[in-house]
C-alpha cells in the first residue's frame, strides 16, 4: 500500500547503475509549490521474511555474515522477490527451505513495512510460519553456505533486542508482530 498523498509528485527518473538486483536512479519530484527537485533512489524488486515458530515456541533463525556490516547478524529467514512471476507466499516458502530448510503447515501474513524509506524502496512482507517440519537445505550463495541455524525463544527477542545481540530491523519488526498475532490468537 502506497503512502498517503501529501502533494508531492514523481516527474521523472534517470538509471544510473545497474546491478543483478538494485537499481540506483535519479528522481526528480515536485514538491506542494510546484518546485522541482531531485533524489538519488535505490529500486529494489521487494522481499519477505518469515518468523518460523518451532512446537516450543522458538523462532528458527540464521546468523549469517552480512557484508555491509562486516559482520555475522542474527535474523529470521528473508529474501528478496526476484523470481518472475513468484508470489510473496511461495517466495516465503521457499526461503524457508534454503535457509533453514523447513517446510511449514501454515503459513499467516502478518504485515508490511518499508525498510529504510529514506534512501530506498524495499518493501518487506511478513509472516508467520508455523507446524514445521524437517527438509534439506538448498543453501543458495556463499553466505547461506557458512550460515549457521539457531533456535530463540520469542519470548527472548526483548532481551537480545536490549542487548543488542538481535539488531536487525527486519527480525525485530517481524518477531513483534508474531508475538503480537499470537497474543491476539490465545486472547491475550
Amino acid at each position: 500500500m502506497p503512502p498517503p498523498d501529501t502533494g508531492f509528485r514523481q516527474v521523472g527518473e534517470r538509471e544510473l547503475l545497474t546491478t543483478s538486483f538494485l537499481r540506483l536512479v535519479d528522481g526528480e519530484f515536485v514538491d506542494p509549490d510546484g518546485k522541482t527537485f531531485e533524489r538519488e533512489i535505490i529500486r529494489h524488486p521487494g522481499a519477505v521474511c518469515v518468523v518460523p515458530l518451532d512446537e516450543h515456541g522458538r523462532v528458527v533463525m540464521v546468523r549469517q555474515f552480512r557484508a555491509p556490516v562486516a559482520g555475522s547478524i542474527l535474523e529470521v529467514p528473508a529474501g528478496k522477490l526476484d523470481v518472475p512471476g513468484e508470489e510473496p507466499v511461495a517466495c516465503a516458502r521457499r526461503e524457508l527451505q534454503e535457509e533453514v530448510g523447513r517446510q511449514a503447515d501454515s503459513l499467516v501474513y502478518l504485515g508490511a513495512f518499508y525498510n529504510s524509506p529514506g534512501f530506498n524502496d524495499e518493501h518487506t512482507l511478513c509472516y508467520l510460519a508455523e507446524g514445521l517440519t524437517e527438509i534439506e537445505r538448498s543453501a543458495q550463495g556463499v553466505e547461506e553456505h557458512f550460515m549457521t541455524i539457531e533456535l530463540v525463544g520469542l519470548d527472548e527477542i526483548w532481551s537480545l533486542i536490549e542487548r543488542e545481540e538481535l539488531v536487525d530491523a527486519k527480525t525485530i519488526i517481524a518477531c513483534a508482530l508474531a508475538e503480537r498475532h499470537i497474543k491476539e490468537r490465545r486472547g491475550d
